[in-house]
Order: structure tokens, then C-alpha cells, then sequence
């Protein structure tokens, strides 16, 4: 229906008073509740209820919000005109409600992207497994863009005054994790530009891990276990190999064990059998391709 019909329609009290009772009837029915209880919780007679319920109910606003608080409802909700997607708004709703942190990015990132961005800042997060180039490229992407470097390991040491090795010997794996949880924090909260190298295992705790995927732009710095194995090594650790023969195939077994949560970084980079000045310069363009930083992007 249009035109002037339309609108008398929309205009007439009768109309919203049947369209509010049978959302308030249809809200108690799906609660469990009879008209006898919802009368007893929200304090409106029954008789007023049903003539509510009827569409004979000229009910005001402050009994109105009574029984949208008993019945679990915003009270918008009850007087919204009727909308032929809400339905889909309601799965929509339900479905974004109990999806994960990388889920609920990727819906803003379709449908509202300069929300999403705006959210992120300046700030960058290189992610994956030690000995794919994170630190390196890190270090020098934020000093060819002047933007500050921080290693999330670094940033550790410094705030609990202890090596690493020190905190997970004193208070194991999960006082590690909960000293970078909190680092994590400090961070979002007080850089909104940076180039942060996270620690290998930051995907092992879900939350901090989804933090990280929504208030950073992620890569996902990834290279083959022997390009890893050999980076490792050549800066002088030759911790992963000595008296381990199985040491690859640990490797291979923790790069697959983690490939899944990786994969929600945003973007990925490739550094296998890449140069420094390479893998660099891929970074440089995927920057810019992608429109990071404030000024950049297509």
C-alpha cells in the first residue's frame, strides 16, 4: 500500500495497540509465562494485560517498560513498525551474539569497514612462528613508516623485570600468558600507533588472541619449517636441534597445530625463501595495498 493510504494506516492507534499486543503476547508465550504471572511480576492487572494482549490496551509508557523488563525485551521492540527483515535481524542477531571475536570482525569488515579501521588505529601486529621474520620486519617496517617497534616478549621482560625463561619457570605457561594478556592491554590502551611482533604462542589463549585480531591490522608472517629451523639457527640458537633428532617434526606438528588460529590474521605474508630486502618489500606493498595506515590505500 502507498500514498495517502498508506500513511493513515501507519497513523491509526488501533493499529499499533493490536501490533504491541501481539508482541507482548507472543513475548510472554515464547517465556513460558501465563498472563497471571507476568501480572504478578511486572505489577499491571491481568485484566489490563488482557485487554493489552487484545489490541484494546491504551497502555502507557511507564507499564509498557514494566513488561518489556519482565519479558526480557527492549521496549523499542514492542513498538517498532513492523519490518519485513526482521527475522533475518533477529538470526542475524543470534548468530553474531555467539560467534567468535575473528567471526564478528569479519561481518564489520563487509559490511562496515571504516568502522573497522577506525578501531585498529595505526596499529600493526606481525603474527606467527618464531623464525618466520616477524622481529626482523617489524623492526624495519616501523622505522621506514616512523611508527614505534615494540616485541611482545620484550615488552614482557620489561613489565614483570624478569627474562621469559625466568617467568615460566616461576609461574609456568598460564603466568605467562595472563603477564602478556595484561601487556596486550597496556598497549591497545595507550599506543594507537605501532608495530607489535606478538609471541609465537599468542593464539594458545583464545581471548588475548582475539583482542589482538580486533584492535590490531594482523599478518600473518609465515614461512616453511626449514626456512624457520634455519632462521632460528642462524642467529646463534641452536637450541631447537641440539640432542633432538625430532625437532622438525615437532615443528611441522606446532606450525599445523596452530595454522588454523593464524589464518584469522587479516592478511598473510609469505617470507619462504625470501630475502630480508624481499619479504620487506612485500610488506612495504601490502601495507599500502591494503590501506593500514591513515592516507594509504586505494
Amino acid at each position: 500500500m502507498t500514498g495517502p493510504a498508506r500513511g493513515a494506516e501507519e497513523a491509526d492507534p488501533a493499529a499499533l495497540y493490536r501490533l504491541v499486543g501481539d508482541r507482548v503476547r507472543a513475548a510472554r508465550k515464547s517465556s513460558g509465562m501465563t498472563r497471571q504471572d507476568l501480572a504478578e511480576l511486572s505489577g499491571v492487572s491481568p485484566r489490563y494485560l488482557a485487554k493489552l494482549e487484545g489490541g484494546d490496551g491504551n497502555i502507557s509508557i511507564g507499564l509498557l517498560k514494566r513488561v518489556a523488563l519482565v519479558l526480557g525485551r527492549p521496549m523499542a521492540e514492542l513498538l517498532a513498525e513492523e519490518d519485513p527483515l526482521a527475522p533475518d535481524l533477529a538470526q542475524l542477531s543470534l548468530l553474531y551474539r555467539n560467534a567468535c571475536g575473528a567471526t564478528r570482525e569479519q561481518v564489520f569488515r563487509v559490511l562496515d569497514p571504516g568502522r573497522l579501521r577506525a578501531q585498529k588505529a595505526e596499529r600493526i601486529c606481525l603474527v606467527g612462528l618464531r623464525g618466520a621474520g616477524k622481529s626482523t620486519l617489524g623492526a624495519r617496517i616501523g622505522a621506514d613508516l616512523g611508527l614505534p617497534f615494540v616485541e611482545m616478549n620484550a615488552e614482557i621482560e620489561r613489565s614483570a623485570g624478569m627474562a621469559v625463561s625466568e617467568i615460566i619457570a616461576l609461574y609456568g605457561a598460564e603466568g605467562y600468558r595472563q603477564i602478556e594478556a595484561e601487556a596486550l592491554d597496556r598497549l591497545l590502551a595507550t599506543q594507537s600507533r605501532i608495530v607489535l611482533a606478538a609471541s609465537g604462542g599468542i593464539v594458545e589463549e583464545p581471548q588475548t588472541f582475539e583482542r589482538t585480531l580486533a584492535g590490531f591490522h594482523t599478518i600473518w608472517v609465515k614461512a616453511a619449517p626449514g626456512d624457520h629451523m634455519d632462521r632460528v639457527r642462524a642467529q646463534g640458537d641452536t637450541r631447537p636441534m641440539a640432542g633432538n633428532p625430532q625437532a622438525m617434526l615437532q615443528l611441522r606438528e606446532i606450525l599445523k597445530a596452530r595454522e588454523v588460529s593464524y589464518r584469522k590474521a587479516e592478511h598473510h605474508l609469505d617470507t619462504s625463501g625470501r630475502s630480508v630486502e624481499q619479504s620487506l618489500q612485500d610488506l612495504r606493498g601490502l601495507i599500502a595495498a591494503q590501506g593500514l595506515l591513515a592516507g594509504q590505500g586505494s
